[in-house]
């Protein structure tokens, strides 16, 4: 993947992924989802964003066909 908006987008999903596994994983889950239920919305509008790109850039669709 040669696409400098791949790479931002696929290092945004992997930072809020991150960040969605550790509000899981904190202590503050057991007494509010809240706060891992809007890290997860975070997470999951970057991978949408990210397959969204991925629909219409060049790059994506070249390296495929190969």
């Amino acid at each position: 993947m040669s696409c400098l908006i791949c790479k931002d987008m696929e290092r945004d999903f992997e930072a809020r992924h991150s960040e969605y596994l550790e509000a899981r994983s904190s202590a503050y889950y057991g007494v509010s989802r809240k706060f891992a239920a809007l890290k997860n919305v975070d997470m999951e509008r970057a991978k949408n964003d990210l397959e969204e790109h991925q629909l219409v850039c060049v790059s994506v669709v070249r390296d495929s066909a190969l």
